[in-house]
């Protein structure tokens, strides 16, 4: 489209497009239409046509806060997070530092946040925080693998893949047109975890931009995209330490095939849930409008570039910080946040060991006996976030080492102990959340992924940015507990390290540089608004 057309043609010519879009829309996206291969037909060429119309046309160039329409009718955008907490909470923070930097501009925006009832709870501190925000309470549909009252991936069963849950929420599909279909103000745009891609069909059908947002980092996602496009396979007679060469990617990185993204490597073809996964993985890349990437230029430049090649807009907008009070966010801790802080206020600078694997993994005994010997045996002072009921922990050991350690079982307020001058080193087993908080932090890795898209994140912490080392590789890899003992005592040893937690302080300047007023996240996040805004205005013209 020539850029010397004038916006107001533009948007003419893209409505009438629309209208008759809708009038088609119905027979045209039949769900129970099927493709002669028998597969559900997911037809891509409305959201296709849309997402090209919308990235040719000139935009006005009316900024959000001085359109008449933006204040009247303020922008609408549908939430559909993954109910996970490494997804479901910087999701949400993002959708309120979006309604933020639309009110500092004067514009309205209001969120709309598709959610099962038993999940409903984990929602309540968002909504006060952000009284623009309403939940669309959906029942959960009935899946034949699915247990009653699992709603959430931590819930799930040991043989149910997240692959039968995401599918089961996708049935949500016809109520969810349904209730946009009456609203007098229906969403205007949809913003939505990676693992949901089935919502592209969604948006297709209501004729609206869909952006897919990356709980993961950049350098993941580019082998996630990677994988699922080319699906690489381990030859016949291959073990586990195969190598793929990912030759698309930056620099080539080479990775043992069992190292790759856990949510590909337990694909089954022909599987309904799997190939519900697969569908949507492949819309993410290939028909989203736009993805919002929880991570920063200085982190991964080489690999955002790369995604921009692939992504009609990519904005950069982390680290998300959290957008109200960080404590009780993941529910109730055996030790108040209080209690931590004061603890580790009597420890001298940089001498504490953190260790936590996060909120969804649950180490195996022998996992957890090694850390727990490692920690007792290297006399460090340390804080261990043992989850859950703390099962892992050995009988005797908090007596054992009762005054030099604390075991926080349930959630752990890990923001305000990585932040603290007193932690020297965060045994981690590398997801993304984790890695974002220690790299804010300025605070050196010891590394030890476990499964999902952990082996890379390991990578880039060790190989690419050196600030981390790493201690052990899942089950398989676990570390022999005098060698982890070492490595715990060498890390918050006075003076060790320089060059390592140089590069970690630089690391966590350029976080805060990143989402500081001006800098690349803060800028991308205004860039996000603001596209967001014009899109709702095309489409209200």
């Amino acid at each position: 489209m020539s850029s010397a057309i004038s916006p107001a043609p533009c948007i003419h010519r893209i409505m009438i497009m629309h209208k008759a879009q809708q009038r088609r829309r119905p027979p045209f996206f039949d769900p129970q239409k099927k493709s002669p291969n028998g597969k559900a037909f997911i037809d891509s060429h409305l959201s296709t046509t849309w997402r090209k119309a919308l990235g040719s046309l000139p935009l006005p160039s009316t900024p959000m806060a001085n359109s008449e329409d933006s204040r009247r009718q303020p922008v609408h955008l549908l939430l559909v997070p993954l109910p996970a907490q490494g997804h479901l909470i910087p999701l949400l923070d993002l959708a309120c530092h979006l309604s933020n930097r639309f009110a500092a501009a004067g514009a309205a925006l209001s969120l709309t946040v598709l959610v099962t009832p038993a999940n409903l709870p984990l929602l309540d501190s968002f909504f006060s925080a952000v009284p623009s925000a309403r939940p669309l309470a959906l029942p959960l549909p009935a899946h034949p693998s699915l247990p009653a009252g699992v709603e959430h991936v931590r819930d799930l069963p040991a043989q149910i893949s997240t692959a039968t849950l995401v599918r089961a929420l996708s049935l949500l599909s016809p109520d969810v047109l349904r209730w946009a279909r009456s609203h007098p103000h229906p969403p205007s745009a949809i913003l939505s975890d990676f693992f949901l891609g089935w919502t592209n069909r969604l948006a297709a059908d209501l004729a609206v931009p869909r952006l897919v947002f990356y709980s993961s980092g950049a350098f993941a996602v580019s082998i996630v995209d990677h994988v699922w496009q080319r699906m690489p396979r381990r030859e016949d007679g291959d073990g586990p330490a195969a190598l793929t060469v990912l030759c698309d990617l930056p620099s080539s990185p080479v990775f043992p095939f069992d190292h790759l993204p856990g949510v590909w490597r337990r694909f089954r073809a022909g599987d309904p849930d799997w190939e519900v996964m697969r569908e949507g993985f492949l819309a993410n890349a290939t028909g989203s409008w736009g993805a919002a990437i929880n991570t920063f230029d200085a982190l991964e430049g080489p690999f955002l570039a790369h995604l921009k090649r692939a992504y009609p807009r990519v904005w950069a907008v982390g680290p998300i910080s959290p957008a109200g009070p960080a404590v009780g966010r993941g529910g109730r801790s055996s030790i108040p946040v209080e209690e931590v802080a004061a603890w580790l206020d009597a420890c001298p600078p940089r001498s504490v060991v953190y260790a936590c694997f996060g909120s969804q993994y649950t180490p195996t005994e022998k996992q957890g006996r090694a850390l727990a010997a490692a920690l007792e045996w290297s006399g460090a002072r340390f804080v261990w976030a043992a989850g859950g009921d703390g099962a892992v922990v050995p009988e005797g050991f908090e007596g054992r080492v009762a005054g030099r350690g604390l075991v926080v079982r349930g959630w752990a307020p890990q923001v305000q102990i990585l932040n603290h001058g007193a932690v020297g080193a965060f045994v981690t087993h590398c997801g993304w959340n984790s890695v974002l908080e220690a790299a804010a932090a300025g605070v050196t890795l010891l590394a030890w992924p476990m499964g999902a898209d952990q082996f890379v994140n390991a990578r880039l912490l060790v190989e690419e940015l050196g600030v981390a080392v790493r201690v052990g590789e899942g089950v398989e890899g676990t570390p022999e507990p005098d060698d982890l003992a070492r490595v715990m005592v060498e890390a918050v040893a006075e003076g060790a390290w320089p060059e390592m937690r140089v590069r970690a302080t630089e690391l966590g300047r350029a976080a805060a540089e990143a989402v500081a007023e001006g800098g690349s996240s803060y800028r991308a996040l205004e860039q996000m608004a603001k596209e967001l805004s014009e899109a709702a205005y095309v489409e209200m013209k």
